[in-house]
């Protein structure tokens, strides 16, 4: 919205309505039986009630201030009481649930509104009403929520752009069918009545007719680009300010539900919503979803709308979006018919989008599995990891199928662990055959908002694996994984690779050497010889030799053997586990201080027991590598790297 114009001053205005009206309600009782002498309350019964243009009419007797006249339930309608037309919004009407008899109190800012040849003047502004509740027995008498009548105008009829009677018009009536959620593939429309409703294709113009609370009697068509699960917890969200990523989202809850079965769906105008179904105990179970419905055609019924977000409150939804803008065939144009043949592919990015969710009494989606996959889909595009490194944009999504070499975990003190990142450092065939200038393993990083399935993290405890990332994010030379991203253990049928050189990794994989391009929070491999020993820093424990358990005990029957309670056995043989912290000197990075720390049985501590000696005189002056490490940090004053010796899956 432009500042300061009049679509902005609306809004403002529109907002500041909605707000009045709330507190408003939230000060009135529910059970006021006789109206307050304040003047200006207008207080009408109801004898009629249709529907029109979206705005619901009611035929209304005003009716004085005494109260014998509002506490006589079957007070007989007096022919002198003027007969009204009063003008209920769909909000208003569904918070009165108003039907034929009832009294209602109208306060101000009413407003009368004087029509030739209208029979009878229009109320206005009522968004300030109070059904008043006129006995406690009535409202055991009262019976449920009746249909309103509809009065079905065409524009044509309503502009005289044809030769039809001024005063005929169409009648439908309030077909409610209602149903737990239910979420289906395509089954016999004599099974589903929704089925039988008039089908849309605009979202936008299903939210104009229908209202936020809840769509009936039609359905809206719609494909879907995108499913995949969302954490449940309340103001759980990622975020992206500027150019920088924020993510901290805890998923690691151990009590189900705790993620969303989510979609990203798009209508035959281009626009989209992301609609939010059902709770899943797991993501594992999302997959099955997400191979079976993405690209096909899909008919909502029964949603409310949450929210209408914006470019600026959810850029993470719209960099989504913005991957898979402009479509992938002309889409029609919004003001046009629904069977227009006339498309356009002229059409500038989404600004909105609404955010859809199930109403549990009457939610209805109905997947076409066996229809043709749509032309509107755009599967991932998959590049390869120097291809992405090539993007100069920011904020963008890419997908990729790469190798994963090693994880960690974030070790912030400062961040809880259930916030932290995890860190994948992946590589493909397109990095390990460049010979010069590009990394051979990038990282990436997986915020605690990226919903991961049990399978995908139980696979990558074990061994190296090729893992596909769908719709991860590109910015500021990093990649990381966000919300609606998606990680799998085998490409999706339907993706497109456009060139990209997608070959399986085979043969050994070779990491960057330590130089002065090497970065903090990356592996790399170093080749030096010992010059120091921290001495301070060293230590030895034993370990059971059958589990590793390094917490060994003194065996109660004979203090003089080693015990081990995870084995409940004795330790005859232990290992020999050391932390050691060496300095050497790298040809790679003469001027620089290089510290290694070496936990376990690694290389380092290798060459030690190779040794059979434990002096710093024996350590010094030995060759090592090449050593596989992770970069903790890399300063320049003074000039040091630290290091950490690691195991590669």
């Amino acid at each position: 919205l432009h500042r300061g114009g009049l679509a902005e001053r609306l809004c403002q205005l529109q907002n500041r309505e909605r707000s009045a009206v709330s507190f408003w309600r939230h000060q009135c009782t529910s059970d006021v039986k006789i109206p307050s002498e304040k003047s200006g309350v207008l207080t009408v019964k109801i004898l009629e009630m249709f529907e029109e243009c979206t705005i619901q009419v009611a035929i209304c007797q005003q009716l004085g201030q005494s109260p014998a006249t509002l506490l006589s339930e079957d007070a007989v309608t007096s022919v002198e009481e003027p007969i009204l037309k009063v003008l209920f919004a769909r909000e208003t009407a569904a918070h009165l649930k108003c039907r034929p008899h009832d009294v209602i109190h109208i306060y101000p800012p009413w407003q009368k509104l004087l029509l030739r040849n209208a029979g009878g003047p229009v109320i206005m502004n009522t968004y300030f009403s109070q059904k008043v509740l006129l006995s406690e027995h009535s409202q055991t008498r009262e019976k449920p929520y009746g249909l309103i009548r509809k009065n079905i105008i065409s524009l044509a009829q309503t502009f005289r752009l044809d030769d039809t009677d001024d005063g005929m018009c169409q009648e439908s009536s309030g077909d409610q069918v209602g149903r737990d959620p239910q979420i289906h593939g395509k089954q016999d429309s004599k099974q589903h009545p929704l089925a039988q409703s008039a089908v849309n294709d605009s979202l936008l113009e299903m939210v104009e007719s229908q209202g936020a609370v809840g769509w009936r009697e039609t359905q809206v068509r719609v494909v879907i680009q995108r499913v995949y699960c969302l954490p449940m917890r309340e103001g759980y969200r990622s975020h992206v300010q500027g150019t920088k990523p924020l993510c901290a989202t805890p998923v690691t809850d151990s009590d189900p539900p705790n993620v969303r079965l989510c979609l990203l769906v798009q209508d035959a105008y281009g626009m989209f919503s992301e609609v939010q179904l059902k709770p899943l105990s797991s993501a594992e179970d999302a997959e099955q979803y997400c191979s079976r419905w993405e690209g096909k055609f899909c008919c909502l019924a029964g949603m409310k709308v949450l929210q209408r977000t914006t470019r600026g409150r959810a850029l993470g939804l719209f960099s989504l979006i913005d991957s898979l803008w402009p479509p992938a065939v002309p889409v029609k144009f919004p003001g046009q018919s629904q069977d227009s043949a006339t498309m356009t592919t002229d059409l500038s990015a989404p600004s909105f989008c609404y955010v859809l969710a199930a109403d549990s009494a009457e939610t209805q989606v109905e997947v076409d599995e066996e229809q043709q996959v749509s032309t509107l889909y755009q599967p991932p595009a998959v590049s390869s990891l120097k291809e992405i490194l090539q993007i100069n944009g920011c904020n963008e999504r890419c997908s990729f199928w790469a190798r994963v070499l090693y994880l960690r975990l974030q070790t912030k003190h400062s961040v809880p662990i259930n916030q932290r990142e995890t860190w994948l450092f992946v590589t493909d065939s397109t990095l390990q055959h460049e010979a010069h200038r590009t990394p051979k393993v990038l990282a990436v990083a997986v915020a605690a908002s990226c919903v991961l399935s049990p399978e995908i993290t139980g696979a990558l405890g074990v061994a190296s694996r090729f893992v596909f990332f769908k719709d991860a994010l590109w910015g500021n030379g990093r990649i990381i994984c966000v919300e609606r991203t998606v990680l799998l253990l085998q490409k999706p049928l339907l993706c497109s690779a456009a060139g990209a050189d997608l070959s399986e990794l085979t043969g050994p994989v070779g990491l960057d050497e330590l130089d002065s391009t090497t970065q903090t929070n990356s592996i790399c491999a170093v080749r030096g010889t010992v010059v120091g020993v921290n001495e301070s820093t060293a230590f030895s424990w034993p370990a059971c030799d059958r589990c590793g358990n390094g917490k060994l005990e003194l065996c109660p029957q004979d203090r003089g053997v080693l015990y081990c309670s995870q084995c409940s056995g004795v330790v005859s043989s232990p290992l020999l586990k050391m932390q050691l912290e060496v300095f050497l000197s790298c040809p790679s990075r003469s001027q620089s201080t290089v510290k290694v720390k070496c936990p376990g049985l690694f290389v380092l501590i290798n060459l030690l027991l190779s040794l059979q000696s434990y002096e710093v005189q024996s350590v010094l002056g030995k060759e090592v590598g090449l050593l596989s490490c992770f970069v903790h940090a890399v300063s320049s004053h003074p000039d040091c790297v630290a290091l950490e010796e690691i195991v590669l899956l």
